[in-house]
């Protein structure tokens, strides 16, 4: 489908709510840079129709690889967990741009009766201190310090994914290695994303193995359709299928990791074997929250996401809070065409000044719980109706000077505010199983091909290292001396908007109902937005999943950052005028969202996937 076309559909898809937001579909083809996961190459690329609706399975992965391949682990009587190890076994091989062994990924899981987080965040290795990204007391150059052996994280998706399959997995942990490796030694077909990610990324090609991989010998990136084999990763594989998680932590792989970091040539890392021998994930407990009621759920919903080190379940549910408690609703479907640009126009406003709150709230609060202690003792202290009511009555008809956090301790140690700096890169998969259990996992090697270090046997081929440890704050401490949550420390996890989220309907006595949807996106600090966006949609506005999911985007990622409207629609520059006059400075830009998520409809399931991006919902 072209361009125009394609714009088209999806505006004809979620016209009447879209229409309120005003604003567009991304259409900007710029440089990679310093946002290295947008490209609109290959959007739509798999032709598959929606909506898509099972009866008894489902996978909603980004890449029709993936998808295929979890449900081959379904239809052969796996776990949801079980299709979602492969799946992200073969996403590391046809998306090395967003995820794979070498990165960290967080995981909400349901069972039918019990929500449970699994934390696959990577760590710092033990060896860092505070000013890892300081050069003569200043921050170093960012992308500098992305391409480096410093900013690779001890990874942890192996071992979450180990964990959850020991709880929750029902076939054996070698057979679910199987479609991966099957792939990786035939081949697969290079997609329109995957090429034009290779083509304009501006690092990856100095990476021998990566470069023998991806390139052509005049440095071009192999075309589109290109069959590409990785051999290295299926004896990896198979050194993991057979001796479980282990041996990525520990043996000849970990030693080629420590190697490949350490003798960076220009930044050599400090991760170390005992770093890798010594990770664990960890088991929490999922935030929830609650929406109000509407026609369609007369007793309201709950959402519940991942806790910190994720800034997702907290920052999502005080925008949307923020927003029930100043009642503001869009305009009703009926109402569009007499309701006036101002009124569409407010609502951003106060969606966007809601988020400068939520923002500036995350910059000073959220951090490895391990480290840094919760407000008053517990995270859900950030989403309690009185802190909420307080943060919204900050809010008036203009644009506020400035976006403080607040004091919901009363008492408490002083902090400052984590500087805004970039984010990006990671995948989403969401999956149901026959059996009632439900998966969303976000994963992740942070920017596109992460640090740019590609580890393997051989010259060619492999996995990809992350580049997390950027995530963490620059500057260790203010001017005045103030520490920041989310600085650098040995062990400790970054800070991560990775937000995995389960909404659920609420019985008539406010408990938990069932399970409704599942959801998530890739695209850094973005994905807050992105998920608030189809939590809005689906929830409070009457619209499926997938017209929910293609609804414009739009995000502001700092409480004195720019507010970025997705670009392609005729009317942006409209609401960009129209915002100037409450006090609010935008720009249009790509928002390369990548939302899959599935929804639960009477005995079916009803599969979504974002169509900026490649993704397909797959099942039975």
């Amino acid at each position: 489908m072209n361009l125009p076309r394609r714009r088209a559909a999806q505006a004809a898809l979620a016209l009447s709510l879209a229409l309120h937001l005003l604003i567009g579909q991304a259409q900007a083809d710029r440089l990679l840079q310093d946002r290295p996961e947008t490209s609109h190459a290959s959007t739509s690329a798999n032709g598959v129709q929606s909506p898509q609706v099972f009866r008894h399975h489902i996978v909603s992965a980004a890449n029709p690889y993936a998808s295929r391949a979890g449900l081959e682990i379904l239809r052969a009587g796996g776990s949801a967990v079980d299709a979602a190890i492969t799946a992200q076994l073969v996403l590391n091989l046809v998306e090395p741009q967003s995820s794979g062994i070498g990165g960290g990924a967080l995981m909400l899981h349901f069972d039918g009766r019990s929500l449970r987080a699994y934390d696959g965040r990577e760590t710092a290795p033990r060896a860092v201190d505070q000013n890892l990204w300081l050069r003569d007391g200043k921050p170093i150059a960012f992308q500098e310090a992305v391409m480096s052996g410093r900013s690779v994280g001890t990874p942890g998706v192996l071992r979450v994914l180990e964990l959850a399959h020991q709880q929750h997995g029902r076939l054996a942990w070698a057979e679910l290695f199987e479609p991966a490796i099957r792939l990786a030694e035939r081949g697969f077909e290079i997609s329109p994303r995957l090429n034009s990610l290779l083509q304009r990324d501006p690092g990856l090609r100095k990476d021998p193995r990566a470069r023998a991989l991806f390139y052509s010998e005049d440095g071009s990136a192999l075309a589109v359709g290109t069959l590409l084999r990785n051999p290295d990763l299926a004896t990896i594989y198979r050194q993991i299928a057979q001796h479980g998680a282990s041996a990525f932590y520990q043996g000849a792989i970990a030693d080629q990791i420590v190697t490949v970091v350490r003798q960076h040539p220009t930044a050599p890392g400090v991760l170390d074997r005992e770093d890798l021998s010594r990770y664990r994930a960890v088991e929490r407990e999922a935030l929830c929250f609650s929406l109000p009621a509407t026609i369609r759920r007369e007793n309201g919903v709950e959402v519940c996401g991942f806790p910190p080190p994720s800034s997702g379940a907290i920052t999502i549910g005080q925008i949307l809070q923020i927003l029930s408690a100043l009642n503001i609703r869009s305009p009703g479907l009926n109402e569009l065409s007499t309701q006036s640009l101002s009124n569409h126009a407010q609502w951003m406003h106060f969606y966007i000044e809601a988020a400068r709150l939520a923002f500036a709230d995350r910059a000073l609060f959220i951090a490895d719980p391990d480290f840094i202690a919760a407000p008053a003792g517990h995270w859900s202290r950030l989403l309690m109706p009185a802190y909420i009511q307080e943060r919204a009555r900050l809010i008036g008809p203009r644009r506020m000077d400035t976006a403080a956090p607040g004091n919901p301790m009363l008492t408490g140690p002083s902090r400052a505010l984590m500087p805004e700096q970039p984010e990006a890169g990671t995948s989403h998969l969401a999956i149901a199983d026959r059996f009632g259990n439900v998966v969303s996992m976000t994963t992740t090697i942070e920017s596109a091909f992460g640090a740019r270090l590609m580890v393997g046997y051989t010259n060619r081929g492999g996995f990809l290292l992350n580049n997390q440890l950027t995530d963490f704050s620059f500057l260790p401490q203010s001017a005045e001396g103030l520490s920041i949550a989310n600085r650098v420390e040995p062990n400790k996890r970054p800070r991560s908007s990775m937000s995995p989220t389960m909404i659920f309907e609420k019985n008539s006595d406010g408990s938990r109902g069932p399970l409704i949807a599942a959801l998530g996106s890739p695209g850094g600090a973005s994905i807050l937005h992105y998920t608030a966006k189809t939590i809005l949609g689906f929830t409070q506005w009457g619209l499926d999943l997938q017209a929910a999911i293609d609804l414009p985007n739009f995000s502001i990622t700092g409480p004195q950052a720019t507010v970025q409207l997705e670009s392609g629609y005729p009317q942006s520059e409209t609401l960009l005028r129209e915002l100037s006059a409450y006090g609010q400075s935008a720009e249009l830009t790509e928002l390369t969202s990548g939302i899959q998520a599935v929804a639960r409809i009477g005995q079916h399931w009803y599969g979504a996937a974002d169509r900026r991006r490649e993704g397909v919902s797959l099942g039975d």
